[in-house]
């Protein structure tokens, strides 16, 4: 794991641990970077057996609908692609009231926007986790409809499920190989080796919009 995120990984000896978790991962697939966090707890999913204490959820953008998950949650990790900005591909942590705070303040999508309102909604009710932990990347590239993770952000889903066991493990939580189900899952054509590998070349699908509309504008 990098230095700077084992630094960022703490726990407060005073504290209980928590009972209950949600790793959750947001964002859109359907926007190339921005769906860091779904892929995230895709692989997690796929590669890592949690206690069932642990709750995992492909948040996706559903917003205020996320709001129950969040009551029942005693501390809570995310994924997300977050625009720190800093250089392409960069993960960073940030916790508890950061959390909210950099959300709001650093908005890239209309999922944020409707996931600090789902955090602000859980404080203003006094349920939200006691604990957040946001586990984010610095995107590449988020306008490419029907795009792909770019490759310097998919090299950071390894370090980021590291980075969400080392945290599970200093709230006493042991995770070790094997899978785990992850509600919330899209329709199995959405998993990453999928959707990639079904995806048209630039020649069959316009990423940018119809050509026919842009005159001045080859290659579109």
């Amino acid at each position: 794991m990098q230095a700077d995120l084992r630094a960022d990984l703490r726990a407060d000896p005073r504290a209980p641990l928590p009972e209950t978790v949600l790793i959750l991962g947001i964002g859109n697939v359907l926007w190339a970077d921005e769906g860091f966090g779904v892929r995230c707890v895709e692989e997690l999913a796929e590669t890592v057996a949690l206690p069932a204490h642990v709750r995992l959820l492909d948040g996706g953008t559903q917003g205020l609908y996320l709001l129950p998950f969040l009551e029942e949650a005693q501390a809570m990790i995310i994924f997300d692609a977050i625009d720190f900005g800093l250089a392409p591909g960069t993960l960073k942590v940030l916790r508890d009231g950061e959390v909210p705070a950099f959300m709001g303040a650093k908005k890239m999508s209309l999922h944020q926007t409707g996931f600090q309102d789902v955090i602000a909604t859980a404080e203003l009710l006094g349920r939200a986790p006691e604990r957040m932990v946001l586990i984010g990347c610095q995107p590449v590239e988020l306008e490419d409809y029907g795009g792909s993770l770019r490759p310097a952000v998919a090299a950071q889903i390894a370090a980021a499920i590291e980075a969400a066991r080392a945290q599970l493990g200093l709230w006493g939580i042991e995770t070790r190989p094997g899978t785990t189900p992850c509600e919330g899952r899209a329709d199995p054509s959405l998993t990453r080796a999928a959707y990639e590998a079904g995806r048209p070349s630039a020649d069959e699908a316009c990423r940018a919009g119809d050509a026919r509309f842009f005159p001045d504008q080859e290659g579109l």
